[in-house]
């Protein structure tokens, strides 16, 4: 286990054997390395805190069982996303969906959401609309636009995960499964972009792949992005708004529109020809002319990103709790976190106010409560002398 997971926040580091060596100034070799992750010996007490720090974690992260079965979906990549590339991105994943599913077992959350994984049947392209419709209503989100995708996705346990990465790499999802096939929990993977609209399709797109079950006949990549169309701005709605059928549409009126479900204006051009309000000749003079602007990849007035919030939350609730110390959700975070108990003012004003010999009892108290948790914090670390190279 212990090989297993040091190769694995190796690998979601991008680092090879040498770049791990030398990450650790040269106190093991790269031969030494490859046999801790083989599992044909063990690093030293010492040499596991080195690994550890090198790899910008906890020695209890290295020590901890992983999650038994974690599956990708669609990946949404260009053809030269090369193989270390993917593998850095999966192994990157299954570290950040793994803390997630720990905190839902600290702050006592279990997967109650049936959400139908590949289980929606396309037999053709335009069942996407009727598919898109049913998980809304399952979903109870009604007929209008959403307000917010990452909300909705949190509040349905599906975690949304945002990679540093090229342009070479969209999108996928992933599940983490138990031994009993149950699933313990699932998220949408993209790429960090900028805007809001481009965000909000990509994570209804990936949605798309984590729920469909796609007929050979139909293409899987445009099902998914029809869904994501339908899932987004709803047909019904959508032609309530701007009328069945359409010869013009002023560019105004598609800022509006885009405003008002939250997607683009080249994604709400090709929905209305999905939707066969505009005619295809029409929509390919439109995209001409996004082309002549430059505005395919980034238009005027973009919407403000939407902040996946569950884990900060969940964070400081188990911090809140005392069932998770503040240096540990800062690291599964990545960020420093501000916890300041609502309470303190007041209970250190009541401290003051206590004779002397009181307030020393109880920080003696206090300090014997803290012990276990440093004496654990040192084991955990080891902390102690120089290093010795192992080979």
């Amino acid at each position: 286990m212990l090989g297993e997971r040091i190769k694995q926040f190796r690998l979601a580091e991008g680092l090879s054997l040498d770049a791990l060596v030398a990450k650790m100034g040269g106190v093991v070799t790269k031969q030494a390395i490859s046999k801790y992750e083989l599992g044909k010996t063990r690093p030293s007490p010492r040499t596991l805190t080195s690994l550890a720090r090198a790899l910008g974690i906890k020695t209890v992260h290295l020590l901890e069982s992983p999650l038994k079965s974690i599956n990708f979906i669609a990946y949404r990549k260009r053809t030269t996303f090369s193989k270390t590339e993917q593998t850095q991105l999966e192994n990157k994943v299954k570290c950040l969906l793994e803390d997630r599913v720990r905190m839902q077992g600290i702050v006592g959350i279990k997967n109650k959401e049936e959400l139908p994984i590949q289980s929606l049947r396309i037999k053709e392209i335009n069942d996407v609309e009727n598919v898109a419709q049913l998980l809304r209503k399952r979903w109870r989100l009604g007929d209008d636009a959403i307000s917010s995708v990452v909300d909705t996705l949190e509040d349905h346990l599906i975690h949304v995960l945002e990679i540093e990465a090229n342009e070479k790499f969209d999108g996928i999802a992933a599940i983490a499964i138990d031994d009993q096939k149950d699933i313990l929990a699932s998220a949408v993977v993209t790429r960090n972009v900028e805007c809001g609209e481009r965000q909000r399709f990509n994570l209804a797109h990936e949605i798309g792949h984590l729920v469909l079950k796609v007929s050979e006949n139909v293409d899987e990549e445009k099902a998914a992005f029809r869904f994501a169309g339908a899932f987004l701005v709803p047909k019904e709605v959508l032609i309530k708004e701007i009328g069945a059928k359409r010869t013009t549409i002023a560019l105004e009126e598609l800022f509006l529109l885009k405003k008002r479900f939250g997607i683009s204006i080249q994604a709400l051009l090709y929905r209305l020809k999905d939707l066969e309000i505009i005619s295809k000749i029409y929509y390919t003079q439109w995209f001409k002319v996004l082309t002549r602007v430059s505005w395919r990849k980034s238009e005027p007035h973009p919407l403000e990103k939407e902040n996946p919030q569950w884990l900060k939350r969940n964070s400081l609730k188990a911090v809140s709790e005392g069932v998770m110390t503040k240096d540990r959700a800062e690291k599964i975070l990545g960020e420093k976190i501000e916890y300041d108990n609502a309470l303190s003012l007041v209970n250190k004003m009541s401290f003051m106010k206590l004779p002397m010999k009181e307030r020393r009892r109880l920080m003696t108290e206090q300090a014997n409560k803290l012990k276990s948790h440093y004496e654990e914090e040192v084991r955990n670390n080891n902390i102690g002398g120089g290093n010795l190279v192992e080979y």
